[in-house]
């Protein structure tokens, strides 16, 4: 079987447009997994003849390991250092300022520890570059497999505060892995430095008539994975930070 010149191109893949995108990942005393990590995560990728170049952007917030060391002598990987500890909340916020600031057409958020499958975060790459919302949530409560019952009640209680306080209801407010058009990216603007800015995030965004979509995500738990992050306890300082977020706001009208 013979192909003419035309044919031949009309089997090769087609790239209508090229956009770039910045995946964020706040990390805190992570040197045991951030070369695991950052290995997971796909450098280019196409989606329906989209062109996506992905940038990886470490936000060390004031790790007293090796860290940063780790990053900075990784390749094509963008190191930003918070001198203090300043929360989960606070790093994610320099990562979409700078993310702002260089003008990326997407943005991805993702936790820094493991928890998130290279699927997942194509998954979550596929739907934002697809515009299927403006802001795009993985949730671990879709189907809860693998996923410890203390974290899916932790978890299911700060979405049901979320959507008594804020008056929007996601499955899994929490989720770490969350993707943002450029859109979001603008509009979106949060105050809270600890674990609160992610119900903070959706409460912006419903403000902003955003669309929200959540695609469901395998719940990855390791013994180190368990030991970071917010504990049921820690639960109850994110309670008490959004409910002041939410006072300030009807207070400054």
């Amino acid at each position: 079987m013979s192909y003419n010149l035309s044919q031949m191109e009309v089997l090769k893949p087609k790239i209508s447009r090229s956009v770039s995108l910045a995946i964020i990942l706040p990390a805190f005393n992570e040197a045991s997994v951030i070369v695991d990590v950052l290995d997971s995560i796909p450098k280019n990728l196409t989606i329906k003849n989209v062109s996506v170049t992905i940038s990886v952007i470490v936000i060390d917030d004031g790790s007293t390991d090796n860290t940063a060391n780790i990053v900075s002598n990784k390749k094509g990987v963008t190191l930003i250092k918070h001198l203090l500890n300043s929360g989960a909340g606070a790093a994610t916020h320099t990562g979409l300022t700078y993310a702002k600031l260089l003008n990326y057409d997407f943005v991805v958020t993702a936790d820094s520890d493991g928890q998130h499958t290279t699927e997942d975060i194509i998954k979550i790459i596929e739907a934002i570059v697809n515009d299927e919302a403006d802001l795009v949530i993985g949730s671990r409560l879709i189907s809860t497999t693998g996923m410890p019952r203390h974290r899916i009640i932790g978890n299911k209680g700060l979405s049901l505060i979320t959507f008594i306080i804020f008056g929007v209801f996601v499955t899994d407010s929490q989720s770490g892995l969350k993707a943002l058009n450029k859109i979001a990216l603008n509009k979106i603007e949060f105050q809270s430095n600890n674990y609160a800015f992610c119900s903070e995030m959706i409460w912006k965004a419903k403000q902003q008539k955003l669309k929200i979509k959540e695609i469901p995500i395998q719940a990855v738990y390791t013994e180190y994975s368990l030991s970071k992050g917010q504990s049921n306890w820690g639960a109850l300082e994110i309670i008490k930070q959004i409910i002041k977020r939410r006072l300030l706001e009807f207070i400054n009208g």
